[in-house]
């Protein structure tokens, strides 16, 4: 049942899933399970709810992926939702997983082992450190799931993204109230209007993906050093 879901996911997007990648989905999970026992990874603990959770939920973003090769990254990667299902489902994109506990961040890297995924790479550091760096606006697409709150996801994801890229925040239902709350950040850090769009995710009807365009450069005071912000996001 969830070989099936997958594929019509993928299918949605104009992707196919051959077997070998439905496998690396399972097999993912297996990884995800298995290190969960060492470490707080997911509060799914059940299969079949990580199975659409997890896994379904990832999918649902590819149809708003570029159609040709891209980089991709996933900020505040966490246990690798999205980024590795969709590094998966999608081996011509560059995907690069930001994730600042080391713990979390050497789990992800032995699940790209394992799974022989080589267009993965992993970075253990802070998105903004990583956006300080050579990897600024160097991406097509940055994606972020249950990481914070919109106006903060702004000032972390928005200055990796090149102008003409766009941010996919996986969000719930307080969305709406989110996007008001982040408008004067978005305006500030070169974003434009955000497009909120259902996810389709059967039996769930509150999921979104919000996407976001980048339409100017970001100014090189953003984003502010974690010191600077100080638990004070730009309003």
């Amino acid at each position: 049942m969830a070989l099936e879901l997958w594929s019509q996911l993928a299918g949605r997007a104009d992707c196919s899933l051959n077997d070998d990648q439905l496998s690396k989905l399972s097999a993912y999970l297996d990884l995800l399970f298995a290190a969960n026992q060492r470490m707080n990874l997911t509060r799914l603990t059940d299969r079949a709810a990580a199975e659409t959770g997890h896994i379904a939920d990832a999918l649902t973003v590819l149809a708003f992926l570029p159609a040709g090769p891209h980089r991709l990254a996933d900020v505040g990667a966490g246990g690798g939702v999205p980024g590795i299902p969709l590094a998966i489902a999608r081996p011509d994109s560059s995907v690069v997983l930001i994730e600042a506990t080391q713990k979390k961040a050497a789990f992800l890297s032995e699940a790209a082992g394992e799974l022989g995924l080589a267009n993965v790479q992993v970075i253990a550091q802070r998105a903004e450190e990583v956006a300080a760096g050579r990897m600024r606006e160097s991406f097509d697409v940055v994606v972020a799931r249950a990481v914070g709150e919109l106006v903060w996801l702004a000032e972390w994801c928005v200055p990796l993204v090149k102008v003409g890229g766009s941010v996919l925040a996986m969000k719930g239902p307080r969305v709406a109230d989110e996007i008001p709350a982040a408008a004067h950040a978005l305006r500030l850090l070169g974003a434009g209007q955000p497009t909120i769009h259902p996810a389709d995710l059967p039996g769930d009807r509150h999921h979104v993906i919000v996407q976001i365009p980048k339409i100017h450069p970001t100014h090189s005071r953003y984003p502010r050093h974690p010191t600077t912000a100080k638990g004070k996001p730009l309003d």
